[in-house]
């Protein structure tokens, strides 16, 4: 977590999926190589995402790999078959999450190549989201609350990037995307002047833009977003083809620019008239 001197504006920065702390247990026990393993992460989302500090508002990084763990579902969506024994009766087995592959701890990394050669130990697993899953919501869950105790109110941005080519296991496999999608799940999550505010921040850079195709927002989103309590959660999805190497997992020189058009988001949000706080 990344705290400002002082949180001058009602926003919290959230990156669940760039954690890049690649376990050697992880590591040993995947027939998958490292670049691969590499291929569901967020890469250099937490480092486009670093100026929010800077105009007064927090940034929370999972630093653990999401095929380690997922933050971004719910704490308990495991698939049994991945288990050598029976898993606790309050785990949430039935899930689309889970059916894909994609639970809490997955299956398949997102081009659906299998992540473990073995079956896991079921203590182990719960082990995982005790230690990593809930200390990262236990704090996003503080610095929500305390944004919106101190201002009234409280945008929660989760921070995202997706393949620029739907994968096998997408909703649009083989389909060139947009540059960025905004996930607010259908208006349900995030007032939709807040969502028009941002796409039109995002467009009068030059970005084309998109409305929750094929991301409407995931775990987080859903979650947290409650406008009538005053807590809106958005989800921004980035085209990793706008800064980086896909097959090499590697920075391009244009990660600078995009880097400085984050910057000019996060000082538009963080200058955000709170009226559109409560325009549904």
């Amino acid at each position: 977590m990344v705290m400002p001197p002082k949180q001058t504006a009602p926003i919290v920065f959230a990156s669940p999926h760039s954690g890049r702390r690649y376990a050697d247990e992880l590591v040993a026990t995947s027939p998958l190589d490292p670049l691969t393993l590499r291929r569901s992460e967020d890469a250099f989302i937490d480092l486009l995402y670093e100026a929010a500090p800077a105009f007064g508002a927090p940034l929370l990084k999972c630093h653990v790999p999401r095929v380690f763990l997922d933050c971004n579902r719910e704490p308990y969506e495991l698939d049994p078959k991945m288990f050598a024994s029976p898993l606790p009766d309050y785990v949430n087995s039935r899930s689309p999450r889970v059916a894909a592959g994609l639970g809490t701890i997955a299956r398949v990394i997102a081009t659906g190549e299998e992540i473990y050669a073995r079956r896991l130990d079921v203590d182990g697993a719960l082990a995982r989201i005790r230690e990593h899953y809930f200390p990262y919501h236990d704090a996003l869950n503080a610095l929500v609350d305390a944004t919106r105790s101190r201002f009234g109110v409280c945008l929660l941005v989760d921070c995202h990037s997706m393949p620029s080519v739907g994968g096998p296991m997408d909703a649009d496999p083989g389909a060139r995307r947009v540059d960025v999608v905004l996930g607010d799940c259908f208006g349900s999550a995030c007032a939709p002047a807040i969502t028009t505010y941002a796409e039109d921040v995002m467009r009068n850079m030059g970005y084309m833009v998109r409305r929750n195709i094929p991301y409407a927002g995931g775990f987080t989103t859903r979650h947290y977003g409650r406008p009538r309590e005053g807590v809106h959660a958005l989800q921004i999805e980035l085209n990793r083809a706008l800064y980086m190497d896909e097959e090499r997992i590697a920075p391009l020189p244009t990660l600078g620019d995009t880097a400085a058009r984050i910057g000019r988001l996060i000082e538009a949000l963080t200058g955000m008239n709170q009226a559109l706080f409560g325009q549904g």
